[in-house]
C-alpha cells in the first residue's frame, strides 16, 4: 500500500500463504490502533490532564502503574482497566458466529453492526483510508516505543523538558 508498500525486509511474508499474511496484516492493524490510542493517552496525560476525581497524586507514564498499586483506589482502577481490555478483546474481533457477516478486509470488526459511512466509499477511497490507517498505525507504534524508552532513559522529547514518571 502506497506509500510505503510492501515492506517485508526479513522476508517474514515470502513463503506463507494468504490466511497468515491476512492474520500477520490483522494484527499488524490491531497493534496500530492500540499505538494510535496511547499516543494520545501518553500525550494527554504527560501535559497534566486528569479525568475529574482522579487522584492527584499518581504522575503519568510508567510511574502511574505502581502509585496505583499503593492504595485500594488504585487496584480499583487496575481492575477496571484489566475488565476493559478483556471485554474490548472479546468484542473487537470477527464474529464468526453472526451468519451473513463476514469481514471485508483483516481488521473489519464492524460486524454489520456500524458503518460509519464505509460502505458509501467508493472502492479506491477505501483502499487510500485502509493505507492512511495502517501507516498512521505504524507511525504511532514507532511513536510510542520512542516515547517509552525516552521516558525509561530520563530524557524528554516533549515540550517544556516534560517527563512523565517522574
Amino acid at each position: 500500500m502506497a506509500p510505503l508498500g510492501m515492506f517485508d525486509p526479513l522476508g517474514l511474508v515470502t513463503d506463507s500463504t494468504q490466511e497468515e499474511f491476512d492474520r500477520l496484516r490483522e494484527v499488524e492493524i490491531k497493534h496500530g490502533r492500540i499505538s494510535m490510542l496511547a499516543v494520545v493517552g501518553y500525550l494527554t496525560t504527560a501535559s497534566g490532564y486528569r479525568f475529574p476525581n482522579f487522584p492527584a497524586d499518581v504522575p503519568a507514564g510508567f510511574g502511574a502503574f505502581p502509585a496505583l498499586a499503593s492504595t485500594d483506589d488504585g487496584k480499583m482502577i487496575l481492575v477496571q482497566m484489566g475488565l476493559f481490555f478483556a471485554v474490548a478483546e472479546i468484542v473487537n474481533r470477527e464474529a464468526y458466529w453472526l451468519e451473513g457477516v463476514e469481514a471485508e478486509f483483516p481488521g473489519d470488526y464492524r460486524n454489520g453492526a456500524l458503518d460509519f459511512g464505509w460502505d458509501k466509499f467508493d472502492d479506491a477511497t477505501k483502499m487510500r483510508k485502509r493505507a492512511i490507517e495502517l501507516n498512521n498505525g505504524r507511525a504511532a507504534q514507532m511513536g510510542i516505543l520512542g516515547l517509552m524508552v525516552h521516558e525509561k532513559l530520563g530524557v524528554s522529547v516533549l515540550p517544556g523538558d516534560v517527563l512523565p514518571g517522574q
